[in-house]
């Protein structure tokens, strides 16, 4: 599997995971609604499966930075929320 360079930016209040390849870009939005829960708003995806792989590869990103910073998901956006139905750990 590819390994991307995922790069996060954000403020107070909301926060963006991204990554850039073969000028195609794939990104994940979240809400901040406390310091321990954050609401995945949008993941930006072209419907192409390279595309889909590079959003999974953002999922898998989010999800590990929630458990390192000790947030929850509230999955708001529709690919999120079928990753979490897929993978529920």
């Amino acid at each position: 599997m590819h390994t991307f360079d995922i790069q996060r930016e954000g403020g107070n209040a909301y926060g963006r995971l991204f990554l850039i390849h073969e000028g195609s870009e794939a990104e994940f939005t979240f809400s901040i609604l406390s310091p321990h829960s954050r609401i995945t708003d949008h993941a930006g995806v072209a419907r192409c499966a390279a595309q889909h792989r590079r959003c999974a590869c953002l999922v898998e990103q989010v999800v590990s930075v929630a458990r390192a910073e000790e947030w929850t998901i509230v999955p708001l956006c529709s690919f999120v929320y079928s990753q979490r139905a897929k993978h529920p750990e």
